[in-house]
């Protein structure tokens, strides 16, 4: 009888290690594509909101459209990032860094 439950303790055991290396690998999985994606929309940001283009603030569609992600990523994205700025003007939905907004 106790080999069966030495089975039953060594399956339950062998069940919860592995439930929880899939639950860190999905959470490595998406720390790693939201720094990914944050990186992606920061860099274009950084090189399309200069002084140079004559533009602070761009919009959702425009990031979207140029980092080949969708709006409702650009917006969730641009939401977590604390280098980024949300409008508070006007128009709705445009973006900037908190670093031209200074200047």
């Amino acid at each position: 009888m106790s080999n069966i439950w030495d089975g039953v303790a060594i399956g339950g055991t062998g069940g919860a290690v592995a439930g929880v290396t899939v639950w860190l690998v999905q959470l490595a999985h998406s720390k790693y594509t939201e720094y990914r994606d944050k990186k992606k929309i920061y860099t274009w940001l950084k090189q399309n909101t200069a002084d140079q283009t004559g533009k602070c603030f761009r919009s959702t569609r425009t990031i979207a459209s140029w980092t080949n992600l969708t709006e409702d990523r650009v917006r969730h994205m641009c939401s977590l990032d604390e280098r980024i700025y949300l409008s508070t003007g006007d128009q709705e939905e445009m973006w900037t860094l908190y670093e031209v907004r200074a200047r």
